[in-house]
Protein backbone atom coordinates (compact mmCIF):
# COMPACT_ATOMS: atom_id res chain seq x y z
CA UNK A 1 0.00 0.00 0.00
CA UNK A 2 1.19 3.02 -0.81
CA UNK A 3 2.58 5.78 1.57
CA UNK A 4 2.04 9.55 0.67
CA UNK A 5 3.61 12.72 1.23
CA UNK A 6 3.00 16.14 0.85
CA UNK A 7 4.50 18.65 -1.57
CA UNK A 8 5.20 22.67 -1.11
CA UNK A 9 1.83 23.22 -2.21
CA UNK A 10 0.24 20.85 0.24
CA UNK A 11 -0.76 17.98 -2.47
CA UNK A 12 -0.62 14.53 -1.72
CA UNK A 13 2.19 12.38 -3.49
CA UNK A 14 2.01 8.90 -3.82
CA UNK A 15 5.23 7.18 -3.19
CA UNK A 16 6.80 3.91 -1.68
CA UNK A 17 9.54 3.56 0.52
CA UNK A 18 12.86 1.99 0.19
CA UNK A 19 13.56 -0.59 1.80
CA UNK A 20 14.45 0.16 5.20
CA UNK A 21 18.49 0.04 4.98
CA UNK A 22 17.97 2.31 2.02
CA UNK A 23 15.71 4.79 2.97
CA UNK A 24 17.22 8.35 2.73
CA UNK A 25 16.90 11.60 5.03
CA UNK A 26 18.24 14.72 3.63
CA UNK A 27 20.02 13.58 0.48
CA UNK A 28 22.07 11.20 2.67
CA UNK A 29 20.70 6.90 2.58
CA UNK A 30 20.40 5.92 6.23
CA UNK A 31 21.97 2.73 7.11
CA UNK A 32 19.84 0.01 8.63
CA UNK A 33 19.63 0.53 12.63
CA UNK A 34 20.98 -3.65 13.11
CA UNK A 35 23.77 -5.49 13.00
CA UNK A 36 24.90 -9.64 12.75
CA UNK A 37 21.79 -10.00 9.97
CA UNK A 38 24.28 -13.53 8.82
CA UNK A 39 25.54 -14.35 12.66
CA UNK A 40 27.70 -17.74 12.27
CA UNK A 41 25.98 -20.56 14.36
CA UNK A 42 28.81 -22.17 15.44
CA UNK A 43 32.53 -21.59 15.60
CA UNK A 44 35.70 -23.78 15.87
CA UNK A 45 38.19 -23.33 18.72
CA UNK A 46 41.25 -24.26 20.06
CA UNK A 47 41.73 -23.54 23.72
CA UNK A 48 45.26 -24.32 24.98
CA UNK A 49 46.12 -23.12 29.20
CA UNK A 50 49.43 -22.19 31.15
CA UNK A 51 52.32 -24.85 31.65
CA UNK A 52 53.45 -25.32 34.39
CA UNK A 53 56.44 -24.46 36.10
CA UNK A 54 59.36 -26.51 36.41
CA UNK A 55 61.02 -27.25 39.60
CA UNK A 56 64.71 -26.60 40.70
CA UNK A 57 66.27 -30.18 42.14
CA UNK A 58 68.06 -30.84 45.37
CA UNK A 59 68.72 -27.68 48.04
CA UNK A 60 72.50 -27.96 47.74
CA UNK A 61 75.00 -27.92 45.01
CA UNK A 62 75.56 -31.66 44.18
CA UNK A 63 71.76 -32.37 43.62
CA UNK A 64 70.14 -34.00 41.13
CA UNK A 65 67.63 -32.70 38.62
CA UNK A 66 64.20 -31.39 39.18
CA UNK A 67 61.17 -32.36 36.56
CA UNK A 68 59.93 -30.65 33.94
CA UNK A 69 56.35 -29.08 34.12
CA UNK A 70 53.75 -30.66 32.22
CA UNK A 71 51.86 -28.82 29.36
CA UNK A 72 48.81 -26.89 29.49
CA UNK A 73 45.92 -28.90 28.64
CA UNK A 74 44.45 -28.47 24.90
CA UNK A 75 41.12 -28.85 23.67
CA UNK A 76 40.60 -28.29 19.99
CA UNK A 77 38.01 -29.05 17.21
CA UNK A 78 40.48 -28.69 14.08
CA UNK A 79 43.26 -31.24 12.75
CA UNK A 80 43.83 -32.67 16.65
CA UNK A 81 42.98 -32.63 20.06
CA UNK A 82 45.56 -32.89 22.82
CA UNK A 83 45.66 -36.72 24.97
CA UNK A 84 45.35 -38.38 21.80
CA UNK A 85 41.07 -37.94 21.73
CA UNK A 86 38.94 -37.69 18.99
CA UNK A 87 38.43 -34.25 17.65
CA UNK A 88 35.90 -32.22 19.96
CA UNK A 89 32.38 -30.58 18.44
CA UNK A 90 32.21 -26.85 17.24
CA UNK A 91 30.49 -25.05 19.57
CA UNK A 92 26.64 -23.96 18.68
CA UNK A 93 26.67 -19.84 19.48
CA UNK A 94 23.84 -17.67 19.99
CA UNK A 95 23.74 -13.94 18.50
CA UNK A 96 23.66 -11.23 20.95
CA UNK A 97 25.31 -13.10 23.83
CA UNK A 98 28.53 -11.88 25.45
CA UNK A 99 31.06 -14.95 25.28
CA UNK A 100 33.80 -14.93 28.05
CA UNK A 101 37.48 -15.39 26.90
CA UNK A 102 39.80 -16.24 29.58
CA UNK A 103 43.73 -17.12 28.89
CA UNK A 104 45.78 -18.69 31.07
CA UNK A 105 48.72 -17.80 32.26
CA UNK A 106 51.96 -19.91 33.18
CA UNK A 107 52.90 -21.23 36.16
CA UNK A 108 56.03 -19.90 38.22
CA UNK A 109 59.02 -22.08 38.19
CA UNK A 110 59.94 -23.03 41.72
CA UNK A 111 63.30 -21.93 43.70
CA UNK A 112 62.84 -23.99 46.91
CA UNK A 113 64.59 -26.89 47.99
CA UNK A 114 60.80 -28.54 49.01
CA UNK A 115 58.29 -27.66 46.48
CA UNK A 116 56.90 -28.61 43.21
CA UNK A 117 56.44 -26.03 40.20
CA UNK A 118 53.22 -24.34 40.13
CA UNK A 119 50.35 -25.43 38.18
CA UNK A 120 49.28 -23.41 34.98
CA UNK A 121 45.86 -21.34 34.96
CA UNK A 122 43.10 -23.06 32.89
CA UNK A 123 42.00 -21.07 30.02
CA UNK A 124 38.16 -20.68 29.36
CA UNK A 125 36.31 -20.48 26.13
CA UNK A 126 32.28 -20.05 27.25
CA UNK A 127 31.87 -23.66 27.96
CA UNK A 128 35.15 -24.99 27.21
CA UNK A 129 37.97 -25.55 29.68
CA UNK A 130 41.30 -26.65 29.42
CA UNK A 131 43.56 -27.47 32.67
CA UNK A 132 46.42 -26.06 33.30
CA UNK A 133 49.73 -27.90 33.23
CA UNK A 134 50.77 -29.47 36.06
CA UNK A 135 53.92 -28.50 37.82
CA UNK A 136 57.47 -30.49 37.80
CA UNK A 137 58.18 -32.55 40.68
CA UNK A 138 61.08 -31.42 43.53
CA UNK A 139 64.07 -34.20 44.67
CA UNK A 140 61.46 -37.16 45.88
CA UNK A 141 58.50 -35.78 44.84
CA UNK A 142 55.39 -36.83 42.33
CA UNK A 143 55.20 -34.16 39.61
CA UNK A 144 51.83 -32.15 39.97
CA UNK A 145 48.88 -33.38 37.97
CA UNK A 146 47.15 -30.97 35.10
CA UNK A 147 46.35 -30.48 31.34
CA UNK A 148 49.34 -32.70 31.02
CA UNK A 149 51.34 -33.69 34.13
CA UNK A 150 54.58 -32.71 35.55
CA UNK A 151 57.66 -35.28 35.56
CA UNK A 152 58.53 -36.39 38.73
CA UNK A 153 62.28 -35.02 40.60
CA UNK A 154 65.04 -37.32 41.04
CA UNK A 155 65.61 -39.67 44.04
CA UNK A 156 64.31 -43.33 44.72
CA UNK A 157 60.84 -41.41 46.64
CA UNK A 158 60.21 -39.72 43.61
CA UNK A 159 57.12 -42.31 42.03
CA UNK A 160 55.10 -41.44 39.28
CA UNK A 161 54.78 -38.38 36.90
CA UNK A 162 51.92 -35.97 37.37
CA UNK A 163 48.83 -37.43 35.69
CA UNK A 164 46.91 -35.94 33.04
CA UNK A 165 43.82 -34.58 34.38
CA UNK A 166 40.73 -34.25 33.24
CA UNK A 167 41.35 -37.02 30.54
CA UNK A 168 41.64 -36.12 26.92
CA UNK A 169 43.67 -32.73 26.99
CA UNK A 170 47.16 -34.03 27.02
CA UNK A 171 49.78 -36.96 28.74
CA UNK A 172 51.37 -37.50 32.10
CA UNK A 173 54.33 -36.27 33.18
CA UNK A 174 57.91 -39.21 33.09
CA UNK A 175 58.35 -40.81 36.27
CA UNK A 176 60.89 -40.40 38.95
CA UNK A 177 63.78 -42.44 39.24
CA UNK A 178 64.10 -45.40 41.40
CA UNK A 179 67.90 -45.36 42.87
CA UNK A 180 68.71 -43.29 45.42
CA UNK A 181 71.98 -41.56 42.83
CA UNK A 182 71.78 -38.17 41.72
CA UNK A 183 69.88 -38.80 38.74
CA UNK A 184 68.06 -35.92 36.69
CA UNK A 185 64.74 -35.24 36.53
CA UNK A 186 61.60 -36.51 34.17
CA UNK A 187 59.63 -34.74 31.55
CA UNK A 188 56.74 -32.81 31.76
CA UNK A 189 53.90 -34.07 29.92
CA UNK A 190 52.84 -32.66 26.53
CA UNK A 191 49.68 -32.58 24.07
CA UNK A 192 51.17 -35.53 22.16
CA UNK A 193 53.21 -37.92 24.69
CA UNK A 194 54.15 -38.71 27.55
CA UNK A 195 56.90 -36.99 28.91
CA UNK A 196 60.43 -39.01 29.52
CA UNK A 197 61.85 -40.63 32.30
CA UNK A 198 65.40 -39.86 33.22
CA UNK A 199 67.42 -42.69 33.19
CA UNK A 200 68.90 -43.99 36.16
CA UNK A 201 72.37 -43.17 37.52
CA UNK A 202 75.01 -45.72 37.82
CA UNK A 203 76.70 -44.27 40.34
CA UNK A 204 76.28 -41.64 43.18
CA UNK A 205 78.19 -39.19 40.58
CA UNK A 206 76.11 -40.18 37.58
CA UNK A 207 76.08 -39.72 34.94
CA UNK A 208 72.87 -37.33 35.33
CA UNK A 209 70.80 -37.07 32.12
CA UNK A 210 67.56 -35.32 32.23
CA UNK A 211 64.37 -36.63 30.76
CA UNK A 212 63.13 -34.77 27.04
CA UNK A 213 59.48 -33.14 27.53
CA UNK A 214 56.07 -34.82 25.97
CA UNK A 215 55.76 -33.36 21.86
CA UNK A 216 52.87 -31.16 21.90
CA UNK A 217 50.23 -31.55 19.17
CA UNK A 218 49.71 -29.51 15.62
CA UNK A 219 46.51 -27.46 14.61
CA UNK A 220 45.98 -25.69 11.66
CA UNK A 221 43.17 -23.71 13.12
CA UNK A 222 45.24 -20.26 11.76
CA UNK A 223 45.54 -21.88 8.24
CA UNK A 224 49.07 -22.87 8.48
CA UNK A 225 49.83 -25.96 11.01
CA UNK A 226 51.54 -24.57 14.52
CA UNK A 227 52.35 -26.93 17.24
CA UNK A 228 51.16 -26.09 20.83
CA UNK A 229 51.57 -27.82 24.72
CA UNK A 230 54.66 -29.24 24.51
CA UNK A 231 56.06 -30.58 28.32
CA UNK A 232 59.18 -29.00 29.55
CA UNK A 233 62.64 -31.08 30.00
CA UNK A 234 64.16 -32.75 33.02
CA UNK A 235 67.43 -30.97 34.44
CA UNK A 236 70.57 -32.53 35.06
CA UNK A 237 73.49 -32.02 36.70
CA UNK A 238 76.49 -29.74 35.00
CA UNK A 239 78.34 -31.54 32.61
CA UNK A 240 75.30 -34.00 31.41
CA UNK A 241 72.90 -34.14 29.40
CA UNK A 242 69.40 -32.55 30.40
CA UNK A 243 66.08 -32.67 28.88
CA UNK A 244 65.27 -31.43 25.76
CA UNK A 245 62.03 -29.49 25.65
CA UNK A 246 58.87 -31.07 24.16
CA UNK A 247 57.68 -29.64 20.80
CA UNK A 248 54.96 -27.19 20.74
CA UNK A 249 57.08 -24.57 23.39
CA UNK A 250 58.07 -26.72 25.96
CA UNK A 251 61.42 -25.46 27.72
CA UNK A 252 64.54 -27.24 27.85
CA UNK A 253 65.65 -28.33 31.23
CA UNK A 254 68.73 -27.01 33.14
CA UNK A 255 72.30 -28.74 32.61
CA UNK A 256 73.74 -27.29 36.05
CA UNK A 257 71.53 -24.06 35.64
CA UNK A 258 67.82 -22.71 35.94
CA UNK A 259 65.40 -24.45 33.22
CA UNK A 260 64.08 -22.43 30.18
CA UNK A 261 60.81 -21.21 30.08
CA UNK A 262 57.92 -22.22 28.02
CA UNK A 263 56.85 -20.54 24.70
CA UNK A 264 54.15 -17.49 25.93
CA UNK A 265 51.01 -18.17 23.86
CA UNK A 266 51.56 -22.08 22.99
CA UNK A 267 51.37 -23.44 26.65
CA UNK A 268 54.46 -24.71 27.34
CA UNK A 269 55.72 -26.29 30.42
CA UNK A 270 58.57 -24.88 32.05
CA UNK A 271 62.32 -26.68 32.12
CA UNK A 272 63.57 -28.43 35.47
CA UNK A 273 66.41 -26.83 37.36
CA UNK A 274 69.62 -28.06 39.13
CA UNK A 275 70.90 -27.80 43.03
CA UNK A 276 70.16 -24.01 43.81
CA UNK A 277 68.60 -22.75 39.69
CA UNK A 278 65.07 -22.10 39.63
CA UNK A 279 63.01 -23.86 37.39
CA UNK A 280 61.61 -22.06 34.16
CA UNK A 281 57.86 -20.49 34.23
CA UNK A 282 55.23 -22.58 32.13
CA UNK A 283 54.48 -20.60 28.72
CA UNK A 284 51.09 -18.82 29.00
CA UNK A 285 47.93 -20.22 26.49
CA UNK A 286 46.16 -18.62 23.71
CA UNK A 287 42.23 -19.06 22.65
CA UNK A 288 41.63 -19.14 18.96
CA UNK A 289 38.27 -18.98 17.23
CA UNK A 290 37.60 -19.49 13.51
CA UNK A 291 34.16 -20.06 11.45
CA UNK A 292 33.05 -19.12 7.93
CA UNK A 293 33.82 -16.01 5.74
CA UNK A 294 30.69 -16.26 4.30
CA UNK A 295 29.27 -14.79 7.78
CA UNK A 296 29.14 -11.99 9.97
CA UNK A 297 32.13 -10.23 11.76
CA UNK A 298 31.63 -10.71 15.65
CA UNK A 299 29.89 -7.95 16.61
CA UNK A 300 32.22 -6.88 19.62
CA UNK A 301 35.13 -8.10 21.00
CA UNK A 302 37.64 -7.22 24.53
CA UNK A 303 40.83 -7.77 25.24
CA UNK A 304 42.08 -7.37 21.99
CA UNK A 305 41.95 -10.02 20.09
CA UNK A 306 44.18 -10.25 16.54
CA UNK A 307 41.59 -10.25 13.86
CA UNK A 308 42.26 -12.02 10.22
CA UNK A 309 40.67 -13.49 7.59
CA UNK A 310 42.12 -16.13 5.35
CA UNK A 311 41.35 -20.04 3.63
CA UNK A 312 37.98 -18.94 3.42
CA UNK A 313 37.37 -18.08 7.63
CA UNK A 314 37.36 -15.95 10.06
CA UNK A 315 39.57 -15.79 12.89
CA UNK A 316 39.97 -14.36 16.07
CA UNK A 317 43.34 -14.83 18.38
CA UNK A 318 43.17 -14.19 21.82
CA UNK A 319 46.39 -13.56 23.63
CA UNK A 320 44.73 -11.82 26.78
CA UNK A 321 41.50 -12.41 28.65
CA UNK A 322 37.96 -10.53 27.06
CA UNK A 323 34.83 -11.62 25.33
CA UNK A 324 33.22 -11.84 21.93
CA UNK A 325 30.03 -11.31 20.80
CA UNK A 326 28.34 -12.66 17.54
Amino acid sequence: MPNFNRNRLGKAVGTTLAPRSRRSSGGKTVQANWKGGNPTPTVDYLVVAGGGGGSRGFFNGSGGGGGGGGAGGMRSTVTATGGGGSLESALAVSAGSALTVTVGGGGAGNNTGVDNGTVGQNSVFDTITSAGGGGGGNQGRTGAAGGSGGGAGFAAQAGSGGTATPAGQGFAGGDGTTSGYNSGGSGGGGAGAVGATAPEAATFEGPSIGGAGGAGRATSITNSSVTYAGGGGGAAVSGTAAGAGGSGGGGAGGSGTSGSSGTANLGGGGGGGVAQNTGGAGGGGVVIIRYADTFDDAASTTGSPTFTTTGGFKIYKFTGSGTITF
